[in-house]
Formats: structure tokens, C-alpha cells, sequence
């Protein structure tokens, strides 16, 4: 079994999603990890399959999807393994104020200098409000205060409002 990434990108419609589901399931792979969203009107998805096919049968029946150019979709193989948190603890990182180059990039810097890892990141901008939202995994032992403090010096800076807050865990 092998696994692939999946990318899907380009202006949204109804039935993407399903048609590019119905495709894969049909080669028989299986869906293992996936997001979606839209970005300004486009439609963005990356999906993790595993399975037997070929990058190139892959292509070939997701070809369909791209014949009338509004989408573009690419296929690659990746390496099987899990990159684990081990010992960190998982965080919710909220970042709001008014929009301005260099936002994500100086709070994201706060979070990779301790060690910590985005594990999914969201932004969105209305009007001249920007929101963004982070998962993030702080290694065991960090001084969770004083990345708070140094998250807070960096969004006064910024102009923009921040918070941390532990993430509540899910029991499935």
C-alpha cells in the first residue's frame, strides 16, 4: 500500500468534492486524512489516500475534474509514517485585529522558537479585520507564560489582539 497526496484547487462549484470522492473510493483508496475550505471563491483540498494504484491511475481518473481548466489537480507520492506529538501539549492560538502584512509570519516565529508545531492554521479576512486560528503543539516542559508573554509583545507590536488557550480534548 502506498500513500498520496492529493491536491484539488481552482474556482468552486457544487459536487467537487463528492465527484473527486467517488473517484478515488472507485480505485479503491482510502480516505485517511483530508481538509478542505474555500479561499476567496476558490475551492482548496488536500487529501491523504492510501491504496494500491499508481500516482498515474490516479491522475487518469481524476482527469475528469480538470477538463474544463477551472481546477487543477496533482498527485505525488508520499512516504508512509506519522509524525507524533510525543509529550506536547496541544494549544488553541488566536490572533485578531485589523489586516497588515507580516501578521502570521511574527506569531507563527513566536511558536517555532520554543520548539512548537502548527498543526492546522486558519485565516480569514473581512473587511479590514483579520482572524487567525492555530492547533498548536508546545513540547512538555515549556514556560507556557512566557510564550504568552512574548505572543503578546509581538501582537502589541503588531497592533493585533492574542490569546492561548489549552485545546480541549476530543474522546472518540
Amino acid at each position: 500500500m502506498t500513500l498520496h497526496a492529493i491536491t484539488v484547487l481552482g474556482h468552486d462549484r457544487p459536487g467537487i468534492i463528492a465527484e473527486t470522492t467517488d473517484k478515488l473510493a472507485g480505485l479503491g483508496l482510502n480516505l485517511e486524512d483530508s481538509t478542505m475550505t474555500l479561499l476567496r471563491g476558490h475551492f482548496a483540498m488536500m487529501l491523504v489516500c492510501e491504496g494500491s494504484a499508481a500516482d498515474a491511475e490516479i491522475e487518469q481518473a481524476l482527469a475528469p475534474l480538470t477538463a474544463d481548466g477551472s481546477l487543477t489537480v496533482t498527485v505525488r507520492e508520499v512516504p508512509a509514517g506519522r509524525s507524533e506529538a510525543g509529550d506536547a501539549t496541544a494549544w488553541v492560538l488566536s490572533v485578531h485585529g485589523g489586516d497588515r502584512p507580516g501578521i502570521v509570519s511574527a506569531v507563527v516565529g513566536v511558536i517555532a522558537g520554543v520548539g512548537g508545531n502548527i498543526t492546522d492554521l486558519t485565516t480569514r479576512l473581512a473587511g479590514d479585520l483579520y482572524l487567525l486560528v492555530a492547533e498548536v503543539d508546545l513540547p512538555a516542559g515549556v514556560d507556557v507564560a512566557a510564550v504568552e508573554g512574548e505572543l503578546s509583545r509581538v501582537a502589541a507590536d503588531l497592533g493585533v489582539g492574542v490569546t492561548l488557550r489549552a485545546a480541549e480534548t476530543d474522546e472518540l
